[in-house]
């Protein structure tokens, strides 16, 4: 890893403060960036690294090997994207008329219920990849308006960003938690994260599942008739989206270790409770590289699930905070705009609750 000055530079500090304010507006302001935010967070990746002198082999290596490599596994976001795309392309009618009957059997507003907690759930076990393919999927195949599948897919993906952070099989978040703290005093093992977080985190993701299936319920219920569902997907769209989705990935690889310079100069010295918002910044950064940075073996358990906890929820404001985010929103076709407009005001208020509970009472 190269190493980074250990006093702040005036130029690197402006310019990256620079890249990161368009990162942020762009998206919601030209609407060629925002039909096109892959290549656009791929571009501003690549200005971020270039004027932090960040560039080397390894992280080369990174960007490019990330969408496809798990850990030491042959498989990544990129090969489940695209084999789960092509697998719903060609059994696409038996796999929505069963989602449809399981719907009506058990009623629109238990199964959202069901849909939300379930997944967020389960993406500890099964990891927010396989989780957001499914996701995305089920949600195009329900009988409800774009604006509703939005809707539904951004309050799924905010559950799902709280649940995978159980196990360190749900997502590198929590792989490199328990890295961090594998030795004294903490000594984390597989299950750390579910003793130190699952207090707050199961119930986050009931109540989240609980208020989608009141909000959302009621209408995919009264239209659940209007004959909404179709299929436009070929297989071009397909492997394009799973393209989409690799650059997507490796772009957000280049910003946080682009963005590391501002981090360690500024963020690791922020006091817990101002970090927690600081951290809203993983909106449109990689939440492994700020676990990374931020996490150590002398902060308190205190220190770690405040931190912890507003990454996980931040992440879900924009398309770029999480992997379910970039998966779902390339399904479905959400521009940063219609995301933001639920995400943000919904992870504000939950942030809000959440640093009530840790920091207040």
């Amino acid at each position: 890893m190269t190493p980074i000055p250990s006093q702040p530079v005036l130029g690197i500090v402006l310019g990256l403060a620079a890249i990161a304010s368009l990162a942020l507006v762009l998206p919601f302001l030209v609407k060629k960036v925002e039909e096109n935010l892959e290549p656009f967070f791929l571009i501003m990746g690549v200005s971020v690294v270039t004027i932090s002198g960040l560039w080397n082999r390894r992280l080369v290596g990174e960007a490019l090997k990330a969408p496809v490599v798990i850990g030491t596994l042959p498989i990544g976001i990129f090969q489940v994207v695209l084999v789960v795309g092509l697998l719903i392309h060609f059994f696409n009618e038996p796999f929505c008329n069963a989602i449809l009957r399981l719907a009506k059997r058990i009623g629109h507003g238990p199964f959202i219920f069901l849909l939300i907690a379930g997944f967020g759930l389960l993406s500890s076990v099964i990891s927010v990849i396989l989780t957001a393919c499914l996701l995305a999927e089920i949600t195009a195949a329900l009988p409800l308006h774009k604006h509703e599948k939005i809707k539904l897919v951004v309050v799924a993906c905010f559950a799902v960003a709280l649940g995978a952070v159980l196990t360190p099989l749900g997502e590198p978040l929590s792989t490199i938690l328990v890295s961090k703290l594998a030795g004294p005093p903490y000594h984390a093992g597989f299950f750390f994260p579910l003793k130190v977080f699952g207090f707050y985190m199961i119930p986050g993701v009931l109540v989240i599942a609980l208020f989608g299936a009141l909000w959302l319920g009621s209408q995919m219920h009264a239209k659940a008739g209007g004959g909404i569902r179709e299929y436009p997907e070929t297989v071009w769209t397909v492997v394009l989206r799973a393209v989409k989705v690799y650059m997507f990935i490796a772009a957000l690889v280049l910003l946080g270790e682009g963005f590391r310079p501002l981090i360690v100069w500024y963020f690791a010295k922020i006091p817990p409770g101002i970090l927690y918002w600081f951290n809203t910044t993983s909106a449109i950064l990689d939440n492994a590289t700020l676990t990374a940075i931020e996490i150590g073996p002398t902060m308190s358990l205190a220190q770690i699930l405040g931190i912890i906890m507003g990454l996980s929820i931040a992440g879900g404001m924009l398309i770029p905070g999480n992997i379910p985010n970039i998966v779902a929103a390339g399904r479905l076709k959400i521009r940063m705009k219609d995301w933001a407009k639920i995400g943000v005001p919904l992870g504000l208020a939950m942030m809000a609750v959440y640093f009530i509970i840790l920091y207040v009472l």
